[in-house]
């Protein structure tokens, strides 16, 4: 058995976000790769009632290594509400930053250092893995995915004066007071939408947001959960989002 990090090793105090939804062949790859990439971190896998056995197998890693967690959920109920449980439960655990990545083999754990290095060194309180700022880049997607994308973080950046050039993508490293300091009730909890609407809160709350350039691969094994509804639903959302604030702002001035 892994025995527990010590107080002086680097990244003690990280915990890392792992939602999983059918993910049984990616588990074990991707979560050996993130426990040796930070060393002294905390790995949360949440699971939501895969019905491939994704989550035996995380409780199974988590009987061999005590540098993994395991939080269960009942079933699939939007990859938001699995980050939003693991965030709680990771705060609640005395996390001092976290980060949130994807287990299809998508986010490069190999990333993760640079990820953690501006909260760490005390330069900012949201770091996003950009595939869009200068020296990141996409991998294995065709064109109309790429403007999906590309449209989506455009859109969002121009309708909210949003400045990170990828708003869309879920590779983040958070300072804990940060995060702890964002109200989690009414977030909008879907794919797109979630990952713009966080950034979108932790910059009016005055965050000091970077970006480090990541390369990102399609999925390894399995399916994409993108659909329609996902990429509409951020859309409108957006739009939501800006309204409410210029309501706000007129209501205040009466």
């Amino acid at each position: 058995m892994t025995t527990a990090p010590s107080p002086s090793t680097p990244g003690t105090g990280t915990w890392i976000v792992l939602p999983t939804y059918n993910e049984a062949e990616n588990l074990p790859g991707i979560a050996e790769a993130i426990l040796a990439a930070v060393p002294g971190s905390t790995l949360l896998v949440v699971d939501d009632g895969s019905p491939d056995g994704t989550g035996d197998i995380a409780d199974r890693m988590a009987a061999e290594n005590p540098r993994v967690r395991v939080k269960h959920r009942p079933a699939k109920a939007g990859l938001g509400r699995a980050y939003l449980d693991g965030f709680r439960t990771a705060l609640d655990g005395g996390a001092t930053s976290l980060i949130q990545m994807d287990a299809d083999g998508s986010h490069d754990p190999a990333a993760l250092p640079s990820l953690l290095a501006p909260i760490l060194e005390g330069r900012a309180d949201l770091v996003i893995g950009s595939r869009y700022t200068k020296g990141g880049k996409v991998l294995d997607w065709g064109v109309g995915r790429r403007i999906v994308s590309r449209g989506g973080s455009l859109f969002a950046r121009t309708v909210l004066g949003l400045t990170p050039h990828d708003l869309t993508g879920g590779f983040k490293a958070w300072r804990a007071a940060t995060l702890g300091a964002i109200s989690f009730d009414g977030i909008h909890a879907g794919g797109y939408v979630f990952q713009i609407e966080m950034t979108y809160r932790a910059s009016r709350a005055g965050a000091r947001i970077a970006e480090v350039p990541i390369t990102f691969r399609d999925r390894v094994v399995g399916q994409s959960k993108m659909s329609r509804k996902i990429i509409l639903e951020a859309l409108l959302v957006v739009l939501r989002l800006r309204w409410e604030e210029l309501r706000s702002r007129r209501l205040r001035r009466r």
